[in-house]
This record gives structure tokens, sequence and C-alpha cells, in this order.
């Protein structure tokens, strides 16, 4: 009777691994499968990547530059109308690019965001 407990033990010892095995499979896969979904409700968070996105984005490190905009409760910076001059001259650098390409919609957009950025430029500057 010796012998067969021990081979029993064996077994089950050897059940217990494969089980073992399965579950780290199942867990591992499960982990990929919900870092992929994150992933990708990261990217549906996003914006869509469109002309808007980009004038804002430029428009925002602007007036950022010009010391607009900053942290709650902080002091706001010194002004840098170098980079703010730079931020500002990439979207007249797209407005020159893509003039007559681009939607009523969009062209106002651009136009009314360079307006206000060189407006806001010239009464921090003067």
């Amino acid at each position: 009777m010796g012998e067969k407990e021990q081979e029993k033990k064996i077994i089950v010892d050897e059940d217990w691994k494969s089980q073992a095995q399965r579950e780290k499979e199942t867990l591992t896969s499960e982990q990929k499968v919900q870092h992929e979904e994150g992933q990708e409700e990261e990217a549906s968070s996003l914006p869509p990547a469109d002309l808007s996105a980009l004038v804002s984005m430029l428009a925002t490190q602007a007036m950022f530059s010009l010391g607009l905009i900053h942290e709650k409760g902080s002091e706001p910076p010194k002004p840098d109308f170098t980079m703010a001059k730079f931020n500002i001259d990439m979207l007249d650098v797209i407005a020159e690019k893509t003039k007559g390409n681009l939607t009523e919609e969009e062209d106002s957009l651009l136009q009314g965001t360079l307006a206000q950025l060189r407006m806001a430029f010239v009464q921090m500057a003067g």
C-alpha cells in the first residue's frame, strides 16, 4: 500500500502543477486583454487628430509662453516672447500652407486664433 499512496501523491502533485500552469496562462491572457482594452480606452479618450486639435495645441503653447495660462494658485511665469512668437509663427505657417484647402469652419478657427494670439502678444510685449 505504501507504493500506491506514493504513486497517488505524484499524480496529485502533477495534476496540481498542471492546474497551476493553466491558471497562470489564463491570468496572463486575461491581463493581456485588460491591458489592450485599457490602451483602447486611452486612445478613445483622446480628441480626434484634426486641424482644430493642432491649432488648439499650438495656441495653448503660445498662451502658456505669454504667461496667460499657469497652474492654479501659482504665480504666472515670466513671459517667454521668443517661444510665444515661435508658436504663433507655426500657426501662421499652417495657415499659409493650407490656404484654399480648409473648410470655412477650419479657416475661421485658424484666422480667429491667430488674431487673438497676435493681439495678446502685442498687449503683453508692449
